[in-house]
Protein backbone atom coordinates (compact mmCIF):
# COMPACT_ATOMS: atom_id res chain seq x y z
CA UNK A 1 0.00 0.00 0.00
CA UNK A 2 1.39 3.24 -0.84
CA UNK A 3 2.24 5.85 2.16
CA UNK A 4 2.17 9.28 2.73
CA UNK A 5 5.87 9.68 1.95
CA UNK A 6 5.46 9.40 -1.85
CA UNK A 7 3.01 11.92 -1.28
CA UNK A 8 3.42 15.82 -3.05
CA UNK A 9 0.99 18.32 -2.89
CA UNK A 10 0.36 20.80 -5.89
CA UNK A 11 -1.19 23.65 -6.73
CA UNK A 12 -4.22 23.35 -8.77
CA UNK A 13 -5.37 25.05 -11.77
CA UNK A 14 -8.10 26.30 -13.45
CA UNK A 15 -7.62 23.09 -16.04
CA UNK A 16 -8.06 21.11 -12.95
CA UNK A 17 -11.53 21.80 -12.52
CA UNK A 18 -12.52 18.39 -14.00
CA UNK A 19 -10.43 16.56 -11.91
CA UNK A 20 -11.80 18.15 -8.76
CA UNK A 21 -15.13 17.88 -9.39
CA UNK A 22 -14.48 13.60 -10.05
CA UNK A 23 -12.68 14.00 -7.10
CA UNK A 24 -15.40 15.46 -5.21
CA UNK A 25 -18.19 13.79 -6.53
CA UNK A 26 -16.66 10.24 -5.84
CA UNK A 27 -15.57 11.30 -2.12
CA UNK A 28 -19.85 12.35 -2.03
CA UNK A 29 -20.62 9.00 -3.48
CA UNK A 30 -18.91 7.22 -1.08
CA UNK A 31 -19.21 9.17 2.03
CA UNK A 32 -22.78 9.99 1.56
CA UNK A 33 -24.43 7.34 0.24
CA UNK A 34 -26.40 6.86 3.73
CA UNK A 35 -26.80 10.58 3.97
CA UNK A 36 -28.28 12.15 0.79
CA UNK A 37 -30.43 10.91 -1.74
CA UNK A 38 -29.21 7.59 -3.72
CA UNK A 39 -30.52 9.41 -6.92
CA UNK A 40 -28.43 12.56 -6.46
CA UNK A 41 -25.79 10.36 -5.85
CA UNK A 42 -26.17 8.33 -8.97
CA UNK A 43 -27.22 10.81 -11.46
CA UNK A 44 -26.72 13.95 -10.40
CA UNK A 45 -23.55 14.76 -8.61
CA UNK A 46 -20.93 14.59 -11.34
CA UNK A 47 -23.01 17.12 -13.29
CA UNK A 48 -23.52 19.09 -10.14
CA UNK A 49 -19.94 19.26 -9.17
CA UNK A 50 -18.38 19.49 -12.42
CA UNK A 51 -20.31 23.22 -12.54
CA UNK A 52 -19.15 24.21 -9.51
CA UNK A 53 -15.75 23.56 -10.03
CA UNK A 54 -15.66 25.32 -13.14
CA UNK A 55 -17.52 28.22 -11.90
CA UNK A 56 -15.19 27.97 -8.49
CA UNK A 57 -12.11 27.97 -10.37
CA UNK A 58 -12.90 30.46 -12.73
CA UNK A 59 -13.91 33.13 -10.49
CA UNK A 60 -12.50 36.27 -9.17
CA UNK A 61 -10.62 36.44 -5.32
CA UNK A 62 -7.92 33.51 -5.89
CA UNK A 63 -5.73 34.95 -4.00
CA UNK A 64 -7.73 34.48 -1.05
CA UNK A 65 -8.47 30.70 -2.02
CA UNK A 66 -5.91 27.94 -1.24
CA UNK A 67 -6.56 24.43 -3.91
CA UNK A 68 -4.21 21.75 -3.42
CA UNK A 69 -4.00 18.46 -5.28
CA UNK A 70 -2.44 15.63 -3.02
CA UNK A 71 -0.73 13.14 -5.54
CA UNK A 72 0.84 9.59 -4.77
CA UNK A 73 4.11 8.82 -6.32
CA UNK A 74 7.95 9.74 -6.90
CA UNK A 75 7.90 11.12 -10.89
CA UNK A 76 5.51 13.60 -11.81
CA UNK A 77 4.47 11.91 -15.18
CA UNK A 78 2.86 9.39 -13.19
CA UNK A 79 1.74 10.28 -10.02
CA UNK A 80 -2.36 9.35 -8.97
CA UNK A 81 -4.38 12.27 -7.60
CA UNK A 82 -5.98 10.64 -4.35
CA UNK A 83 -7.52 13.97 -2.53
CA UNK A 84 -7.68 17.79 -2.60
CA UNK A 85 -8.67 20.74 0.21
CA UNK A 86 -9.67 24.64 -0.55
CA UNK A 87 -9.38 26.57 1.87
CA UNK A 88 -10.69 30.10 1.76
CA UNK A 89 -10.17 33.78 3.61
CA UNK A 90 -13.80 34.86 4.76
CA UNK A 91 -13.34 38.62 5.08
CA UNK A 92 -15.54 39.70 7.99
CA UNK A 93 -16.05 36.11 9.12
CA UNK A 94 -16.07 35.61 12.93
CA UNK A 95 -14.99 32.09 12.16
CA UNK A 96 -11.87 32.69 10.22
CA UNK A 97 -10.95 30.96 7.04
CA UNK A 98 -13.29 28.20 6.03
CA UNK A 99 -11.62 24.45 4.82
CA UNK A 100 -14.74 24.25 2.47
CA UNK A 101 -13.35 20.91 0.97
CA UNK A 102 -11.08 18.07 2.32
CA UNK A 103 -11.55 14.73 0.60
CA UNK A 104 -9.11 11.74 0.38
CA UNK A 105 -10.39 9.15 -2.07
CA UNK A 106 -11.94 5.85 -0.37
CA UNK A 107 -9.09 3.67 -1.22
CA UNK A 108 -6.27 6.09 -0.14
CA UNK A 109 -7.47 6.95 3.08
CA UNK A 110 -5.70 5.78 6.19
CA UNK A 111 -2.63 6.98 5.19
CA UNK A 112 -2.58 10.63 5.93
CA UNK A 113 -3.51 12.14 3.13
CA UNK A 114 -5.95 14.18 4.79
CA UNK A 115 -4.05 14.80 7.63
CA UNK A 116 -1.38 16.13 5.09
CA UNK A 117 -3.93 18.26 3.30
CA UNK A 118 -5.09 19.86 6.72
CA UNK A 119 -1.93 20.74 7.89
CA UNK A 120 -0.98 22.44 4.68
CA UNK A 121 -4.38 24.39 4.67
CA UNK A 122 -3.25 25.47 8.85
CA UNK A 123 0.17 26.64 7.28
CA UNK A 124 -1.76 28.84 4.60
CA UNK A 125 -4.14 30.05 7.10
CA UNK A 126 -1.92 31.27 9.76
CA UNK A 127 0.62 32.73 6.21
CA UNK A 128 -2.47 35.09 5.56
CA UNK A 129 -3.28 36.07 9.62
CA UNK A 130 -5.95 34.15 9.66
CA UNK A 131 -5.89 33.10 14.17
CA UNK A 132 -8.99 30.22 13.36
CA UNK A 133 -9.87 27.74 10.83
CA UNK A 134 -13.89 26.33 10.18
CA UNK A 135 -15.26 24.01 8.42
CA UNK A 136 -18.55 22.11 8.25
CA UNK A 137 -19.84 18.60 8.05
CA UNK A 138 -22.96 16.73 7.88
CA UNK A 139 -24.33 15.72 10.53
CA UNK A 140 -24.04 11.83 10.35
CA UNK A 141 -20.27 11.19 8.41
CA UNK A 142 -19.15 10.32 11.79
CA UNK A 143 -16.21 9.30 10.42
CA UNK A 144 -15.36 13.03 9.30
CA UNK A 145 -16.56 13.93 12.86
CA UNK A 146 -13.85 10.92 14.28
CA UNK A 147 -11.00 12.42 11.95
CA UNK A 148 -11.70 16.43 12.81
CA UNK A 149 -11.69 15.68 16.81
CA UNK A 150 -8.43 13.38 16.35
CA UNK A 151 -7.13 16.38 14.58
CA UNK A 152 -8.03 19.08 17.46
CA UNK A 153 -11.05 20.48 16.20
CA UNK A 154 -13.67 21.63 18.39
CA UNK A 155 -17.55 21.34 17.70
CA UNK A 156 -18.98 24.96 17.80
CA UNK A 157 -22.79 24.59 16.34
CA UNK A 158 -25.11 23.01 14.08
CA UNK A 159 -27.06 24.66 11.00
CA UNK A 160 -29.46 23.95 8.58
CA UNK A 161 -28.55 23.75 5.05
CA UNK A 162 -29.61 21.86 1.84
CA UNK A 163 -28.09 19.55 0.33
CA UNK A 164 -29.16 17.08 -2.73
CA UNK A 165 -32.42 18.00 -2.98
CA UNK A 166 -32.86 17.91 0.80
CA UNK A 167 -33.06 19.63 3.64
CA UNK A 168 -29.24 18.54 6.00
CA UNK A 169 -27.81 19.86 9.57
CA UNK A 170 -24.14 20.36 8.58
CA UNK A 171 -22.36 20.58 11.93
CA UNK A 172 -19.20 23.78 12.37
CA UNK A 173 -15.79 22.93 13.72
CA UNK A 174 -13.59 25.22 14.46
CA UNK A 175 -9.30 25.04 14.95
CA UNK A 176 -7.55 27.77 16.87
CA UNK A 177 -4.40 27.81 14.80
CA UNK A 178 -2.55 29.27 18.14
CA UNK A 179 -3.46 25.89 19.39
CA UNK A 180 -1.30 24.03 16.36
CA UNK A 181 1.96 22.18 16.91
Amino acid sequence: MPTAASLTLRPATTADAPLLAAMHAASWQATYRDLLPAAFLEREVDAERAAYWRARMEAPGGERRLVLIAELGTQPESRTPVGFVCAERQPGSRWGALLDNLHALPAHQGIGVGKRLMEAAQTWARAQGEAQLYLYVLDGNAAAIAFYERQGWQYSGAEPDHMGGIDITALRYVFRLDDAK
